[in-house]
């Protein structure tokens, strides 16, 4: 994807550096990569997945 030079400085992100596209409740939104970040989301889709029956029994 291209992206204008003051879009990279606004993000604070240079050319060949990685992004995440996220969707919200208002659209689309980039973010620069954090591996952290990452992480944390990846451990809390997993708990999510493992725990999907007690998420939906609270939800109710």
């Amino acid at each position: 994807m291209i992206l204008p030079e003051e879009v990279l400085a606004r993000m604070k992100v240079g050319e060949g550096e990685q992004i995440v596209l996220a969707e919200t409740p208002a659209g689309f939104a980039m973010t620069p990569y954090d591996p952290a970040f990452m992480e944390q989301m990846d451990a809390a889709e997993e708990i999510m997945r493992q725990r999907r029956h007690l998420l939906r029994a609270l939800a109710e």
